[in-house]
């Protein structure tokens, strides 16, 4: 899964950026930023296409999470912003999920779940005759007590398929152990209809393996490659398989940005949105992009750094333009010496771009990081309104941004809580859902910022006094 981005010069030295993500289309953009005024999406979904959605991802024993944790993003029976809630054949789906918690508490960790889901489904047809390459792979379960550590762990989503206007849900997940993949399986269900069907289903053995869903000639090819490392949707793609493929191309068309990584943080902000070298329009839209929360940058300078003998990928440096405060002149500035703020908006761009041209999914893990609060509530934004969110792109962050923490912003089943308990052990759990102590549901008019600050709803830090620095 992965692709190669153009280098860039700070003007010191050159990076390079690897991501792990291959773009599905090669078409050029149609996204008009102005944050301002939100984003315009010109091409629209095309009458009765469906999107791309997450209903609900599921995950068990993996790093801080030992029992199953649910990440639900269909709505719940309630009527505040009933305007954004995606209806598709018999599912209601929400565009957002916030995601709090303390420091250490186990967050990044759902990011890192579905993420580790991904990279596994688009890759695992590698593994099969490389188990050194599995080796450094596997999951990581919870290694806090000796049952779990030595248990497979479990990963499942509920999603809709783009293009597919029969309004089908798909079920698909599997079980992977220190050996390999112990449980695979792909269900479907109609949008009227009450039980799944299944496409494919596998077990430990032979015997479990039931490929009815698939044709004669496909389940014979599997049959003869499939290794107990590789799940049969990575394998299936790799041969062509049209049901398999689809479902590997979704999981592909999903975002993901881990600013909680200063490393990642790092090289990301030097990545550079599609065309941005060769099209002089798709830098003036970053331009405009920019300038809904920074009105000094006005152009960019780009110069291609010749090839020194080694470097077989050109490389440019790249000069933000700022306008003279006592001339019409512009003065030039060096991307890499923009703002840390600046830097992360400008890493954001490529794959905003991306996630709601498509209507897929863009996970962030601290979204908040090195950016204002009314910054980040923009972004939000951006995916709350239906009228920009046309193609009904998601957003699923973390943060610990509590200004984002509203009823005049989030319904309650858009924010789900974080807490760790003494044993090491991970929570997820909704605000919807939670019952104070008293036995009584959270009300839609609450201040849930003041209240989750207070400790009402749990996840948050146990704070003791620093003693090492008092003096005797």
């Amino acid at each position: 899964m992965e692709k190669s981005h153009r280098p860039w010069s700070m003007g010191l030295f050159v990076v390079y950026r690897e991501i792990t993500k291959t773009h599905l289309s090669e078409k050029k953009t149609n996204l008009s930023v102005d944050f301002t005024n939100q984003l315009d999406i010109i091409e629209e979904r095309k009458e009765g296409e469906v999107a791309i959605m997450l209903i609900q991802f599921n995950f068990k024993n993996f790093k801080s999470f030992r029992e199953e944790a649910t990440l639900d993003l269909s709505a719940a029976k309630m009527t505040e912003f009933s305007d954004r809630v995606v209806s598709i054949g018999s599912e209601k789906i929400l565009p957002v999920a916030a995601i709090y918690g303390a420091n250490a508490s186990g967050k990044s960790n759902i990011y890192n779940a579905f993420e580790y889901m991904s990279e596994y489904v688009v890759n695992s047809f590698k593994y099969g005759d490389e188990e050194e390459e599995f080796e450094k792979f596997r999951p990581t379960p919870f290694l806090f007590d000796s049952t779990s550590a030595g248990t497979e762990s479990s990963f499942e989503v509920y999603f809709m398929l783009p293009g597919d206007q029969s309004g089908r849900t798909y079920n698909y997940g599997f079980c992977i152990n220190k050996e390999g993949v112990t449980e695979e399986w792909l269900n479907y269900k109609a949008k009227t209809a009450r039980k799944y069907n299944t496409v494919f289903y596998r077990g430990t053995s032979d015997e479990e393996l039931d490929l009815s869903g698939f044709p004669k000639s496909s389940r014979d090819n599997i049959q003869v490659a499939l290794e107990k490392q590789v799940l049969i949707i990575s394998l299936g793609a790799k041969l062509k398989i049209s049901k398999c493929k689809a479902i590997r191309d979704w999981f592909l068309a999903n975002e993901f940005a881990d600013f909680g990584d200063l490393f990642t943080n790092f090289f990301m902000s030097r990545r550079l949105p599609k065309d941005f070298v060769e099209d002089k329009n798709v830098q003036q839209k970053v331009v405009e992009y920019f300038a809904s929360f920074d009105e000094h940058i006005k152009d960019f300078k780009i110069e291609k750094i010749p090839h020194d003998g080694e470097m077989k990928e050109d490389t440019y440096k790249i000069n933000a333009l700022h306008k003279m405060v006592d001339s019409d002149g512009m003065a030039e500035l060096p991307l890499g010496m923009e703002s840390a703020g600046t830097l992360k908006m400008f890493a954001l761009y490529p794959e905003l771009q991306e996630v709601l041209e498509k209507g897929s999914v863009f996970f962030i893990d601290e979204l908040n990081a090195r950016l204002h609060p009314l910054l980040v509530r923009n972004f939000l934004l951006t995916f709350l309104n239906p009228e920009i969110n046309n193609n009904h792109a998601q957003l699923v962050f973390t943060t610990h941004d509590t200004w984002q923490l509203s009823n005049r912003l989030l319904r309650r089943d858009e924010i789900w809580f974080v807490e760790k308990d003494k044993r090491g052990v991970s929570a997820l759990y909704s605000l919807a859902d939670f019952v104070d102590e008293d036995g009584y549901r959270i009300r839609k008019d609450e201040s849930y910022e003041k209240n989750y600050l207070l400790g009402k709803y749990g996840a948050i830090p146990n704070l003791k006094s620093i003693d090492i620095f008092r003096e005797d």
